[in-house]
């Protein structure tokens, strides 16, 4: 099917109304509706006119979501948001979302509860080194992964 101009920005405010979108992802579905180039830049300023886009919005989203709800660490949610070609400056105000304290907490409560899913009997310098190769992996820092780690007394 061959989307008009009007009918592909119908069909772009709704996927944009759904849930918060970036550029990106709003010029690839874009692409998949078969508009590239100058109309499909046309219709993606008339999106963030119309507020329907907005990167900022867009990343403290992400960034909160992430952290609150797969509990991703800050290396990796802003490795994600750099994929999806958001600007330095919305990931900085994405990063604001994540508080001190709670990240904190979140990266000590998954520590507990990798720890206890680890077989019994290994030597502790191996069952430490595993459990900070997996939170690295989730995105936190090396240090505070280390830091957390000595805390807690693994």
């Amino acid at each position: 099917m061959v989307y008009t101009a009007e009918q592909a920005l119908e069909a772009l405010q709704h996927y944009c109304a759904y849930q918060d979108r970036c550029h990106q992802e709003a010029r690839d579905k874009l692409y998949e509706l078969g508009y590239g180039g100058p109309p499909a830049e046309e219709i993606i300023v008339e999106l963030i006119r119309d507020k329907y886009l907005d990167e900022e919005r867009f990343a403290r989203s992400y960034a909160r979501g992430k952290f609150k709800m797969k509990r991703w660490g800050r290396y990796r949610i802003r490795n994600e948001l750099k994929q999806r070609k958001i600007s330095a400056y919305c990931i900085k105000k994405a990063m604001t979302e994540i508080d001190e304290a709670e990240y904190y907490d979140t990266l000590c409560r998954e520590l507990e509860r990798r720890n206890a899913a680890e077989k019994p009997g290994q030597h502790p310098y191996l069952r430490r080194r595993r459990l900070a190769d997996y939170l690295v992996k989730r995105g936190y820092e090396s240090g505070l992964v280390w830091q957390a780690i000595n805390d807690l007394e693994l």
